[in-house]
């Protein structure tokens, strides 16, 4: 999330990042798809409410083992009374439930990750609290919390199909559909002549307009196998490169001229870069710029 962040806005610095989630002006936690975010205080609870039910649902019908939805209610009125404003590590989380409710349990308690855990010096996100006791109350209604996370999925990623924000989201399409029918949309066909929306006043680049070099790290969300699939991000000759995988995410990449151009890692203190072909010097020249600014953040 750090390098995620870097990429994408001018200047940020590792402790700014590092300050915000120790204000708690953002948080890390579970939500769409049931994957980690980093969003802001004020998005936590309307994603966290809107995707509530259809992250259970999930887990019912794909956990059996951990028992109905009644025992997994219960376990999780246990787990909160036990934190009581007091954080809890992954392990004692399992400790406490056991090996059959630890990993689903959780999910009946609204839970964030907090600091030190999940910052660039503690990489490991092991520390929980309960997200009442890290951001208060939640004061949303469930129809105006669906509509909010349909809106900001659309803010990151439109022009979209119904299908693509339901996808993203991890929102029923029932739900995503009844939220598209309250909020205020721009629409759009695609060249399949498909139906595509958007928030209103979105701002649609001319298509010849410069996309510099960047720097995408693991698991940042334009890497998620659907939006590969909706995009030009992949050029049909390197899209097995990294595609054919079920976590294309898991590839740091960078970009040129928006488009996947290789991959890159950190290793022996400097970011190195590996082309998917041959490129040209002025490129090239970028890119190692790129890569210098990218070594000291890193460092």
């Amino acid at each position: 999330m750090y390098v995620g962040l870097w990429s994408r806005l001018e200047g940020l610095e590792r402790d700014q990042l590092t300050r915000a989630l120790q204000r708690r002006a953002v948080v890390q936690g579970t939500l769409l798809r049931i994957t980690i975010h980093l969003v802001s205080a004020g998005d936590w609870w309307p994603f966290a409410l809107a995707l509530r039910e259809p992250r259970r649902q999930w887990v019912l019908r794909n956990r059996k083992e951990a028992g109905g939805a009644a025992r997994l209610e219960a376990a999780a009125r246990k787990l909160r009374e036990r934190m009581d404003g007091q954080p809890m590590t992954t392990g004692q989380i399992r400790e406490f439930l056991g090996d059959r409710l630890g990993p689903s349990a959780p999910l009946w308690v609204d839970m964030v990750r907090v600091p030190p855990s999940g910052t660039w010096e503690r990489r490991r996100a092991d520390l929980y609290a309960a997200a009442e006791d890290w951001l208060g109350q939640p004061g949303w209604h469930p129809h105006a919390a669906a509509d909010h996370l349909v809106r900001s999925c659309l803010r990151g990623f439109g022009p979209m199909r119904r299908v693509e924000v339901a996808g993203f989201t991890g929102l029923p399409a029932p739900d995503v559909a009844a939220s598209l029918g309250r909020v205020e949309l721009r629409r759009f066909r695609d060249e399949q002549d498909r139906e595509l929306v958007d928030v209103p006043r979105a701002p649609l680049p001319d298509p010849d307009t410069p996309a510099p070099v960047r720097f995408l790290p693991q698991w940042d969300a334009t890497m998620l196998l659907p939006t590969i699939r909706r995009t030009d991000i992949f050029r049909d000759e390197h899209r097995q490169a990294v595609a054919n995988s079920d976590y294309p995410q898991g590839s740091p990449l960078f970009l040129v001229d928006g488009v996947a151009a290789g991959t890159w890692k950190f290793e022996g203190g400097r970011v190195q870069i590996d082309p998917f072909e041959r490129l040209d010097r002025a490129t090239m020249r970028e890119l190692r710029e790129e890569a210098e600014r990218l070594t000291d953040f890193h460092g």
